[in-house]
Protein backbone atom coordinates (compact mmCIF):
# COMPACT_ATOMS: atom_id res chain seq x y z
CA UNK A 1 0.00 0.00 0.00
CA UNK A 2 1.25 3.39 -0.78
CA UNK A 3 1.60 6.46 1.58
CA UNK A 4 -0.90 8.86 1.06
CA UNK A 5 0.56 12.22 2.06
CA UNK A 6 4.62 12.38 2.05
CA UNK A 7 7.02 14.63 3.75
CA UNK A 8 10.14 15.28 1.25
CA UNK A 9 12.86 17.12 2.98
CA UNK A 10 15.20 18.86 0.73
CA UNK A 11 12.37 18.16 -1.72
CA UNK A 12 13.60 21.26 -4.22
CA UNK A 13 17.07 19.80 -4.69
CA UNK A 14 18.27 17.26 -7.09
CA UNK A 15 17.60 13.58 -5.72
CA UNK A 16 14.46 14.97 -3.48
CA UNK A 17 12.68 16.67 -6.38
CA UNK A 18 13.38 13.40 -8.42
CA UNK A 19 11.22 11.66 -5.53
CA UNK A 20 8.49 14.09 -5.45
CA UNK A 21 7.85 12.78 -8.81
CA UNK A 22 7.88 9.47 -8.17
CA UNK A 23 5.52 9.68 -5.31
CA UNK A 24 3.03 11.97 -7.65
CA UNK A 25 2.68 9.31 -10.38
CA UNK A 26 2.36 6.66 -7.37
CA UNK A 27 -0.33 9.35 -6.43
CA UNK A 28 0.38 10.64 -2.99
CA UNK A 29 -0.08 13.50 -1.87
CA UNK A 30 3.31 15.41 -1.37
CA UNK A 31 4.62 18.32 1.10
CA UNK A 32 8.03 19.40 0.28
CA UNK A 33 9.92 21.33 2.75
CA UNK A 34 13.27 22.77 1.37
CA UNK A 35 14.96 26.33 2.65
CA UNK A 36 16.54 26.72 -1.23
CA UNK A 37 19.32 27.55 -0.36
CA UNK A 38 20.80 24.62 -2.41
CA UNK A 39 17.70 23.66 -4.20
CA UNK A 40 15.50 25.24 -6.33
CA UNK A 41 11.71 26.25 -6.62
CA UNK A 42 12.16 25.03 -10.59
CA UNK A 43 13.07 21.61 -9.62
CA UNK A 44 10.02 21.08 -7.62
CA UNK A 45 7.35 19.48 -9.76
CA UNK A 46 3.42 20.64 -10.65
CA UNK A 47 1.06 19.11 -8.07
CA UNK A 48 3.62 19.37 -4.76
CA UNK A 49 2.68 21.66 -1.60
CA UNK A 50 5.58 23.90 -0.33
CA UNK A 51 6.68 24.63 2.61
CA UNK A 52 9.44 27.20 2.73
CA UNK A 53 11.26 26.18 5.81
CA UNK A 54 14.49 25.62 7.80
CA UNK A 55 14.78 21.65 8.89
CA UNK A 56 17.35 22.90 11.62
CA UNK A 57 14.04 24.28 13.44
CA UNK A 58 11.02 22.68 14.53
CA UNK A 59 8.42 21.40 11.82
CA UNK A 60 5.32 22.06 12.71
CA UNK A 61 2.95 20.44 9.95
CA UNK A 62 -0.65 20.50 10.09
CA UNK A 63 -2.64 17.50 8.99
CA UNK A 64 -1.67 13.62 8.92
CA UNK A 65 1.71 12.43 7.82
CA UNK A 66 2.39 8.48 6.10
CA UNK A 67 6.27 8.87 5.60
CA UNK A 68 8.55 11.44 6.08
CA UNK A 69 11.90 11.21 3.46
CA UNK A 70 14.33 13.03 5.37
CA UNK A 71 16.89 13.90 2.26
CA UNK A 72 17.68 17.94 3.27
CA UNK A 73 21.69 18.49 3.61
CA UNK A 74 23.96 20.25 1.56
CA UNK A 75 25.77 17.03 -0.58
CA UNK A 76 27.87 18.44 -3.17
CA UNK A 77 31.72 19.74 -2.24
CA UNK A 78 30.82 22.99 -3.35
CA UNK A 79 27.99 23.68 -0.79
CA UNK A 80 28.99 21.44 2.39
CA UNK A 81 32.22 23.30 2.01
CA UNK A 82 30.60 27.17 1.92
CA UNK A 83 28.40 26.27 4.72
CA UNK A 84 30.15 23.79 6.99
CA UNK A 85 28.35 25.04 10.09
CA UNK A 86 25.02 24.96 8.26
CA UNK A 87 26.03 21.29 7.02
CA UNK A 88 26.50 20.12 10.99
CA UNK A 89 23.19 21.71 11.77
CA UNK A 90 21.38 19.92 9.35
CA UNK A 91 22.60 16.63 9.61
CA UNK A 92 22.54 16.69 13.70
CA UNK A 93 19.22 19.34 14.15
CA UNK A 94 17.93 18.54 10.87
CA UNK A 95 17.81 14.81 11.22
CA UNK A 96 16.39 15.05 15.14
CA UNK A 97 13.46 17.51 13.80
CA UNK A 98 12.59 15.13 10.84
CA UNK A 99 12.34 11.89 13.20
CA UNK A 100 10.07 14.41 15.58
CA UNK A 101 7.99 14.76 12.95
CA UNK A 102 7.92 10.87 12.26
CA UNK A 103 7.47 10.36 16.28
CA UNK A 104 4.48 12.97 16.53
CA UNK A 105 1.99 11.68 12.80
CA UNK A 106 3.02 8.13 13.57
CA UNK A 107 4.75 8.03 10.17
CA UNK A 108 7.47 5.71 8.63
CA UNK A 109 10.98 8.01 8.18
CA UNK A 110 13.37 7.37 5.78
CA UNK A 111 16.68 9.23 6.28
CA UNK A 112 19.35 9.87 3.62
CA UNK A 113 22.75 8.54 4.70
CA UNK A 114 25.46 8.56 2.73
CA UNK A 115 28.73 6.25 1.62
CA UNK A 116 30.84 9.06 2.74
CA UNK A 117 30.12 7.56 6.13
CA UNK A 118 33.07 4.92 4.94
CA UNK A 119 35.71 7.68 4.81
CA UNK A 120 38.39 6.17 2.79
CA UNK A 121 37.29 2.63 3.19
CA UNK A 122 39.92 -0.04 3.92
CA UNK A 123 37.42 -2.64 3.21
CA UNK A 124 36.11 -3.21 -0.34
CA UNK A 125 33.57 -3.50 -1.58
CA UNK A 126 31.67 -1.93 1.05
CA UNK A 127 29.04 -3.69 3.56
CA UNK A 128 27.18 -2.21 5.90
CA UNK A 129 28.64 -3.67 8.63
CA UNK A 130 31.79 -1.89 8.23
CA UNK A 131 31.97 0.82 10.15
CA UNK A 132 34.45 3.29 7.92
CA UNK A 133 37.70 5.20 8.23
CA UNK A 134 37.19 8.75 8.41
CA UNK A 135 39.24 12.02 9.00
CA UNK A 136 36.94 13.94 11.51
CA UNK A 137 38.87 17.09 11.40
CA UNK A 138 39.03 16.90 8.26
CA UNK A 139 37.75 19.26 5.02
CA UNK A 140 35.27 16.49 4.24
CA UNK A 141 34.56 15.40 7.64
CA UNK A 142 31.05 18.52 7.95
CA UNK A 143 29.43 16.37 5.63
CA UNK A 144 31.17 12.52 7.02
CA UNK A 145 30.43 13.58 10.63
CA UNK A 146 26.84 15.25 9.62
CA UNK A 147 26.05 12.29 8.10
CA UNK A 148 27.41 9.68 10.54
CA UNK A 149 25.44 11.46 13.79
CA UNK A 150 22.48 11.32 12.34
CA UNK A 151 22.98 7.59 11.82
CA UNK A 152 23.00 7.46 15.34
CA UNK A 153 19.98 9.97 15.83
CA UNK A 154 18.17 7.69 13.77
CA UNK A 155 18.81 4.61 16.03
CA UNK A 156 18.10 6.80 19.16
CA UNK A 157 14.76 7.45 17.85
CA UNK A 158 13.65 4.00 16.62
CA UNK A 159 14.98 2.70 20.06
CA UNK A 160 13.94 4.93 22.54
CA UNK A 161 10.57 6.55 21.46
CA UNK A 162 9.47 3.96 19.02
CA UNK A 163 9.82 5.05 15.58
CA UNK A 164 9.83 3.28 12.95
CA UNK A 165 12.71 4.71 11.23
CA UNK A 166 15.17 3.23 8.04
CA UNK A 167 18.24 4.15 6.64
CA UNK A 168 19.78 4.39 3.37
CA UNK A 169 23.27 5.25 2.60
CA UNK A 170 23.39 6.47 -0.74
CA UNK A 171 26.47 6.03 -2.79
CA UNK A 172 27.29 8.46 -6.11
CA UNK A 173 24.41 9.38 -7.75
CA UNK A 174 23.71 11.62 -11.19
CA UNK A 175 21.31 13.20 -13.64
CA UNK A 176 19.26 15.74 -14.85
CA UNK A 177 18.69 18.24 -11.87
CA UNK A 178 22.51 18.36 -10.78
CA UNK A 179 23.84 22.11 -11.56
CA UNK A 180 26.33 22.16 -13.88
CA UNK A 181 28.86 24.36 -11.26
CA UNK A 182 28.02 22.31 -8.32
CA UNK A 183 30.85 20.03 -7.72
CA UNK A 184 30.63 16.85 -8.12
CA UNK A 185 32.32 14.55 -10.87
CA UNK A 186 29.82 14.05 -13.47
CA UNK A 187 28.24 17.89 -14.31
CA UNK A 188 32.28 18.89 -13.89
CA UNK A 189 33.09 16.84 -16.82
CA UNK A 190 30.01 17.33 -18.59
CA UNK A 191 30.03 21.28 -18.56
CA UNK A 192 33.78 21.26 -19.48
CA UNK A 193 33.26 18.45 -22.27
CA UNK A 194 30.33 20.55 -23.92
CA UNK A 195 32.04 24.02 -23.35
CA UNK A 196 35.34 22.52 -25.31
CA UNK A 197 37.57 23.02 -21.97
CA UNK A 198 40.06 20.22 -20.08
CA UNK A 199 38.56 18.05 -18.01
CA UNK A 200 39.79 18.48 -14.75
CA UNK A 201 40.82 15.46 -13.31
CA UNK A 202 42.19 15.56 -9.41
CA UNK A 203 45.05 13.22 -8.69
CA UNK A 204 46.13 10.47 -11.04
CA UNK A 205 42.42 9.22 -11.68
CA UNK A 206 42.52 5.88 -10.91
CA UNK A 207 40.41 6.44 -7.97
CA UNK A 208 37.43 4.56 -8.11
CA UNK A 209 33.69 5.45 -7.83
CA UNK A 210 30.08 3.19 -8.69
CA UNK A 211 27.61 5.17 -10.39
CA UNK A 212 24.26 5.21 -10.34
CA UNK A 213 21.72 6.95 -11.97
CA UNK A 214 18.73 9.07 -10.34
CA UNK A 215 15.85 7.10 -11.45
CA UNK A 216 17.37 3.68 -10.28
CA UNK A 217 18.27 5.52 -6.64
CA UNK A 218 14.83 6.68 -6.52
CA UNK A 219 13.00 3.40 -7.25
CA UNK A 220 15.65 2.12 -4.18
CA UNK A 221 14.36 4.84 -2.06
CA UNK A 222 11.06 4.05 -2.45
CA UNK A 223 11.44 0.60 -2.00
CA UNK A 224 12.94 1.36 1.45
CA UNK A 225 10.07 3.21 2.20
CA UNK A 226 7.62 0.60 1.71
CA UNK A 227 9.56 -1.86 4.05
CA UNK A 228 9.80 -1.75 7.90
CA UNK A 229 13.43 -2.39 7.61
CA UNK A 230 15.62 -0.29 9.88
CA UNK A 231 18.71 -0.33 7.69
CA UNK A 232 21.31 0.98 6.92
CA UNK A 233 20.91 -0.32 3.36
CA UNK A 234 23.19 0.31 0.93
CA UNK A 235 21.74 1.98 -2.32
CA UNK A 236 24.13 2.48 -5.42
CA UNK A 237 25.67 0.64 -8.48
CA UNK A 238 28.44 -1.95 -7.77
CA UNK A 239 29.36 -1.52 -11.22
CA UNK A 240 33.19 0.33 -10.48
CA UNK A 241 34.90 2.28 -12.58
CA UNK A 242 38.05 4.81 -12.42
CA UNK A 243 37.41 8.66 -12.57
CA UNK A 244 40.03 8.47 -15.33
CA UNK A 245 37.64 6.59 -17.28
CA UNK A 246 34.34 8.51 -16.67
CA UNK A 247 36.42 11.43 -17.68
CA UNK A 248 36.68 9.47 -21.52
CA UNK A 249 33.28 8.59 -21.40
CA UNK A 250 31.84 11.95 -20.43
CA UNK A 251 34.27 13.53 -23.77
CA UNK A 252 32.75 10.34 -26.07
CA UNK A 253 29.09 10.78 -25.06
CA UNK A 254 29.66 14.74 -25.38
CA UNK A 255 31.25 14.62 -29.15
CA UNK A 256 33.55 16.68 -27.42
CA UNK A 257 37.29 17.59 -28.26
CA UNK A 258 38.47 18.37 -25.09
CA UNK A 259 41.48 16.47 -23.62
CA UNK A 260 42.42 15.58 -19.64
CA UNK A 261 44.30 18.12 -17.61
CA UNK A 262 45.20 16.19 -14.34
CA UNK A 263 45.37 18.62 -11.16
CA UNK A 264 46.06 18.46 -7.38
CA UNK A 265 44.29 15.26 -5.86
CA UNK A 266 41.73 16.54 -2.99
CA UNK A 267 42.27 16.26 0.40
CA UNK A 268 40.96 13.16 1.90
CA UNK A 269 39.42 11.74 -1.46
CA UNK A 270 38.38 8.23 -1.23
CA UNK A 271 40.78 5.97 -3.42
CA UNK A 272 38.31 2.93 -4.15
CA UNK A 273 34.38 3.26 -3.60
CA UNK A 274 31.90 0.19 -4.40
CA UNK A 275 28.88 -1.03 -2.60
CA UNK A 276 27.86 -4.54 -1.47
CA UNK A 277 24.19 -4.37 -2.53
CA UNK A 278 22.99 -7.56 -1.12
CA UNK A 279 20.93 -6.33 1.73
CA UNK A 280 19.21 -4.01 -0.56
CA UNK A 281 18.88 -7.11 -3.10
CA UNK A 282 17.62 -9.56 -0.19
CA UNK A 283 15.51 -7.07 1.75
CA UNK A 284 14.18 -4.71 -1.35
CA UNK A 285 14.48 -6.69 -4.40
CA UNK A 286 15.99 -3.79 -5.70
CA UNK A 287 19.69 -3.46 -8.11
CA UNK A 288 19.98 -0.89 -10.63
CA UNK A 289 19.35 -1.26 -14.17
CA UNK A 290 20.65 1.68 -16.06
CA UNK A 291 23.93 1.11 -17.12
CA UNK A 292 26.35 3.85 -17.34
CA UNK A 293 26.77 4.95 -20.64
CA UNK A 294 22.57 4.86 -21.31
CA UNK A 295 23.09 7.19 -17.91
CA UNK A 296 25.26 9.57 -19.86
CA UNK A 297 23.78 9.80 -22.66
CA UNK A 298 20.25 10.73 -20.80
CA UNK A 299 21.77 13.56 -18.56
CA UNK A 300 23.62 14.97 -21.27
CA UNK A 301 20.84 15.27 -23.41
CA UNK A 302 19.01 17.17 -20.60
CA UNK A 303 22.38 19.34 -19.70
CA UNK A 304 22.94 20.31 -23.21
CA UNK A 305 19.73 21.84 -23.72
Amino acid sequence: MSPERVVVTGGAGFLGSHVCDALLREGAQVVCVDSFRTGSRENVPDGVTVVAADVTRPLDLLGPVDLVLHLACPASPADYLRMPVDTLRTGGFGTYHALDLARRKGARVVVASTSEVYGDPEEHPQRESYWGHVNPIGPRSVYDEAKRFGEAMTVAFRAERGVDAGIVRIFNTYGPRMRAHDGRMIPTFLRQALAGEPLTVHGDGLQTRSLCYVDDLVRGLLAMARSDHPGPINLGNPDEVTVLDVAHRSIEVTGSASEIRHVESMVDDPRRRRPDIALAQEVLGWRPRVALEEGLRSFVREFAG
